[in-house]
C-alpha cells in the first residue's frame, strides 16, 4: 500500500491544512479530523486575510464568492478561490487557494488543495483533492457502500481495511478525472492519472497510469 501514503500522493506546502496530515501515513486518516482542525485553524488566520463569516465559517477576502452559493461550518474558504453560482458547501470543507467550486457543487467533509477544480456539477464527500486535480462535468465520489458495511482500499488481491464507512476517493496530485465518471468508496488515484469519461473506478490506481476500465490501465508515456 505504498503508494496510498501521503508522501506518495500530496504536496503538502500546496494546501493551508498541511499540519492536518502531518502525524497521519494514509490520508483517509484525516477524515475524522478535518472538523476540529478547521475550527481550531480559523482561530489563529490573520483577520487582515480572512474574515469570518458566521459560526466556524472563514473566507479569504480575495475570494470570489456567488451571493447564490451556500457555505455551511465548519469551512475555510482559501485566497482567490472560486465558490460559484448555487455551490452547498455542507460543512467540515477546506477549498484551496485559486480552487473553483462550481456550478450545483456538493461539498462535505473535504480537503481540496490548492488549484484543485470541481467546475460542474460535481458531488465530493468524504474525500481528499490534491494539488491542481480536476474532476470532469458531472464525475462524483461515491462515499457510502450499498451495503453500509466499513469501506476497505483493495489493490489487487490486498485489501486495507480503513475503519470508516464514509469514504469516498483520494486523488493525488494533477489527477485528472473524466466527465461523468464515479468514483467508488475506497478509491485512491496516484499522481498524475488520468481517468476515462464515463469510468466506474474502484480500489487503486497507479501513479502516472491511464485508467481506460478496470481491466486496461495503462502507464503514460
Amino acid at each position: 500500500m505504498e503508494a496510498c501514503k501521503i508522501k506518495e500522493l500530496y504536496t503538502l506546502s500546496e494546501t493551508i491544512a498541511a499540519g492536518l496530515f502531518q502525524s497521519l501515513e494514509y490520508p483517509w486518516e484525516a477524515l475524522p479530523k478535518i472538523s476540529s482542525f478547521i475550527c481550531a485553524l480559523g482561530k489563529s488566520l490573520p483577520p487582515d486575510i480572512y474574515e469570518q463569516r458566521g459560526e466556524n465559517v472563514w473566507v479569504a477576502k480575495s475570494a470570489d464568492i456567488a451571493p447564490t452559493a451556500y457555505i455551511n461550518g465548519p469551512a475555510i474558504i482559501d485566497e482567490e478561490a472560486q465558490v460559484r453560482h448555487c455551490a452547498f458547501i455542507r460543512g467540515n470543507a477546506i477549498v484551496g487557494k485559486g480552487a473553483v467550486v462550481g456550478n450545483s457543487t456538493e461539498l462535505k467533509n473535504v480537503v481540496l488543495f490548492n488549484k484543485v477544480q470541481v467546475p460542474h456539477y460535481n458531488y465530493v464527500g468524504d474525500s481528499i483533492l490534491g494539488y491542481k486535480s480536476h474532476m470532469g462535468a458531472g464525475s462524483i465520489t461515491s462515499n457510502v457502500k450499498s451495503d453500509k458495511t466499513l469501506v476497505a482500499v483493495k489493490s489487487g488481491t490486498e485489501a486495507f481495511p480503513t475503519g470508516l464507512k464514509k469514504f469516498g476517493a483520494m486523488l493525488g496530485d494533477e489527477v485528472e478525472v473524466g466527465c461523468n465518471s464515479v468514483l467508488n468508496p475506497g478509491t485512491v488515484i496516484g499522481r498524475r492519472s488520468n481517468i476515462y469519461p464515463l469510468s466506474m473506478v474502484r480500489g487503486v490506481v497507479p501513479p502516472q497510469s491511464i485508467y481506460k476500465n478496470k481491466n486496461e490501465i495503462i502507464e503514460k508515456n
